[in-house]
């Protein structure tokens, strides 16, 4: 049960509170690359920095982040072993994947939810024309035990001063630093290992995997609909549900189940009431709610409004793809 103000508060953080690392993985000094800034929210998060900054250290059974960029900054290749879902909260992104990103690719709009799946590589860009914003839940308490950089990656962020560990931790050569004794480089996939990775063809991955806004919102129209679950638009079961909830949705309240939630709006101004009272959430903000709390959630103005929820499952983190 919460009782102060100050509990829930410690658990919302503010879209305009956020604190990027910009140099969280190995192609932070790769041109074209060199712009991103990266944000971890809940959860230890995916970064091989010790500069990255956790704004919630609770390990919920999945993690939530997110990503900035400036038009055409690209995220490099890489390959999780655990769920990465994406909703894109501003601009416009297009996503693409395969051993050199070409096997497959598609744009998203503000709105619109990419659950990518695990086992093939995969990178964004921002195509807009504004700095944009992508919010990110990744599977599993420990998502950066699982990620896997394409060689070319690696090789160019060499020549680039950036070395990554066998320790999944980043060393500078252009500050001096060096890996330490007893430490090597990470491996790089062989062409054995690279063959075993799918390239899924887009025919094959949106229709399974991307979930429109505008279709999600007409689906909730009154309520909420489940977006990612064993029996929701995107049929998986990667460690967490999310429901896209619309402006008619919840306004009674009900108690959380024992599991942990993360509501993040999307659009419009929520109210959210707790047993401590009232606060308003805005679109970019996350707010961690714990197992067995009481809550209800429902828009302070009229028009529209969009939110994300996110509940932890018995699950396993993935996979996703399934081939």
């Amino acid at each position: 049960m919460l009782q102060t103000t100050q509990d829930i508060d410690a658990r919302i953080v503010r879209y305009g509170e956020l604190k990027p690392c910009k140099t969280a993985f190995i192609d932070a000094h790769t041109p074209g690359s060199d712009r991103k800034e990266n944000f971890t929210i809940i959860g230890g998060g995916v970064s091989e920095s010790p500069d990255q900054h956790v704004h919630i250290k609770d390990t919920p059974g999945f993690n939530i982040g997110a990503a900035g960029q400036p038009p055409y900054c690209r995220n490099s290749l890489h390959n999780h072993r655990t769920a990465e879902v994406f909703f894109v909260l501003k601009g416009r992104w297009r996503f693409f994947w395969g051993r050199w990103g070409n096997a497959g690719s598609f744009i998203a709009e503000e709105g619109d939810i990419f659950n990518i799946p695990t086992g093939i590589f995969r990178g964004f860009e921002n195509v807009g024309t504004d700095y944009g914003m992508i919010m990110a839940i990744l599977g599993g308490d420990d998502a950066g035990g699982g990620v896997v950089w394409a060689p070319q990656v690696i090789e160019d962020a060499q020549a680039h001063g950036l070395v990554l560990g066998e320790n999944g931790k980043l060393y500078d050569t252009k500050k001096g630093q060096a890996l330490p004794e007893g430490v090597g480089p990470m491996p790089v996939l062989n062409d054995a290992q690279l063959a075993e990775i799918a390239e899924p063809k887009a025919a094959e991955v949106i229709p399974n995997h991307v979930a429109r806004y505008h279709d999600m919102l007409s689906l909730a129209a009154d309520g909420a609909v489940k977006v990612i679950g064993a029996d929701a638009l995107l049929r998986d079961r990667p460690g967490f549900e999310v429901e896209f909830l619309s402006g008619a949705a919840e306004p009674e309240g009900h108690r959380t189940p024992d599991k942990h939630v993360v509501l993040m709006p999307m659009r419009g101004h929520w109210r959210l009431r707790v047993d401590a009272g009232e606060r308003i959430l805005n679109p970019g903000d996350t707010c961690l709610v714990k197992p067995g709390e009481g809550y209800a959630v429902e828009p302070s103005m009229t028009g529209e409004a969009s939110l994300f929820r996110v509940t932890q499952t018995d699950d396993p983190a993935g996979p996703t793809w399934r081939g």
